[in-house]
């Protein structure tokens, strides 16, 4: 499959992938390097000595997980893009994948892109952390993706467009699609407070538990401001889903 797609298998993973004792210990790099080919600038590169010293220039490259810190030097001298960095201690639920990213434009931090297999078959939503692009890295920024951990080793190329499409329901209490959203926003409604009164968005059961946080990031960007700044909307009681039991003493608060 390897010499007709140049897409790995399992069997040709299992030869890079470190043990799951390393990965527990942070961030360490991926080198999918399949091929006997002459080129060692990752060997080169290396700082810190993880890679191996090429007895023959045509060797793959030998990485030492315990002495590897997942820096990413190797990431953007790898002429082929196959080295990445994998960091599954990021959070309970999340891996951080660092990507060789060497198209334009650049997606911007903070920013939610789709997350690609080896393949390029889009597998998840996944939300850019960090851009590196200094001009050590010779051209090739590193795009630190966070994902769902259990998608760390399958991860490993993004596309700039929004995993949801136009059609997907991100409102389910109100029945709104992402696409309604898209055309409010498009016609001047820049805040939550204004699409929620005008979709719905936000006054169902949930009280917008679910939509208010994606209507934030299509605010966010369509205008270029932070999520960070933008507000969220009004809060009426009950704030918290409620029983109507509870209401007319019915049913014992616990």
């Amino acid at each position: 499959m390897l010499k007709s797609t140049g897409i790995p298998n399992e069997k040709d993973l299992e030869s890079v992938i470190p043990p799951k004792e390393r990965l527990a210990k942070g961030p360490v790099a991926i080198i999918e390097c399949f091929e006997k080919i002459p080129c060692n600038p990752c060997y080169t590169h290396c700082a810190r000595g993880a890679i191996k010293e090429f007895e023959d220039i045509n060797d793959r490259p030998q990485l030492n997980y315990d002495i590897c810190n997942g820096c990413s030097i190797c990431v953007s001298h790898c002429p082929g893009l196959a080295i990445f960095i994998v960091d599954e201690t990021y959070s309970d639920t999340e891996a951080l994948v660092k990507i060789p990213y060497e198209l334009l434009p650049l997606p911007v931090e903070g920013s939610f892109v789709t997350g690609m297999d080896r393949g390029g078959k889009p597998i998840c939503r996944a939300k850019v952390v960090k851009v590196q692009n200094p001009k050590f890295q010779d051209k090739t920024p590193i795009i630190s993706l966070a994902v769902p951990k259990e998608l760390s080793m399958v991860v490993r190329f993004l596309s700039l467009e929004d995993y949801y499409s136009d059609s997907t329901i991100i409102c389910r209490c109100e029945e709104v699609t992402l696409g309604e959203v898209r055309e409010l926003i498009r016609k001047g409604y820049k805040t939550v407070e204004e699409i929620k009164r005008i979709s719905r968005c936000g006054m169902g059961p949930c009280q917008g538990r679910t939509c208010q946080q994606l209507i934030m990031e299509e605010i966010a960007k369509a205008t270029g401001e932070r999520i960070e700044d933008i507000k969220v909307h009004n809060y009426r009681p009950p704030i918290l889903p409620i029983k109507l039991g509870r209401i007319n003493g019915g049913e014992k608060n616990e």
